[in-house]
C-alpha cells in the first residue's frame, strides 16, 4: 500500500461539537495570551475597533465594507501569526542565531505588509 492509498488516521481526542468547543477554547486562550503579552497586538486592536465600527456603520457598498473589514482583520491575523513565530523561536533558544533573526524579521515584514495593505484599501475607498 502506498502512502497515498493509506487511510488517514485521526488524532486521538474530541470529534464533532466537542472538537469545535475545544478548538474555540484554544483560540480564545491564544487571543488572551496575545493581548496579555504582545503590546503591538494591543495597539492594533485599539486602532482596529474604531475602524471596524466605521466600516460596519458607515455608508459603504457591500464590497467596500467587506474590504475595509477584511483588511483590518488581516492585520490582527498576521500579528497573531507573527507572535506565534516569535514564541517558537524564543522557545528554541534566546541566543542570537541568523535563522532566528530571519524568522522574526520575516514575521515583522508580514505585519508591515498587512498594515500597508490595510492603509491602501482604506485610502482607496475613503479618498
Amino acid at each position: 500500500m502506498t502512502a497515498e492509498s493509506q487511510p488517514m488516521h485521526r488524532k486521538p481526542g474530541n470529534a464533532g461539537v466537542a472538537r469545535l468547543l475545544a478548538a474555540s477554547a484554544h483560540s480564545m486562550r491564544g487571543l488572551r495570551q496575545c493581548w496579555r503579552h504582545e503590546a503591538a497586538f494591543r495597539q492594533e486592536v485599539v486602532v482596529a475597533l474604531p475602524l471596524l465600527a466605521v466600516a460596519v456603520f458607515g455608508h459603504f457598498e457591500r464590497v467596500e465594507r467587506a474590504l475595509l473589514i477584511a483588511s483590518v482583520l488581516l492585520v490582527l491575523i498576521v500579528e497573531v501569526l507573527n507572535s506565534g513565530i516569535e514564541a517558537v523561536v524564543d522557545r528554541i533558544g534566546l541566543e542570537r542565531h541568523p535563522l532566528s533573526g530571519m524568522a522574526k524579521d520575516l514575521g515583522s515584514a508580514a505585519v508591515t505588509l498587512s498594515l500597508v495593505l490595510a492603509a491602501s484599501v482604506w485610502g482607496c475607498i475613503l479618498l
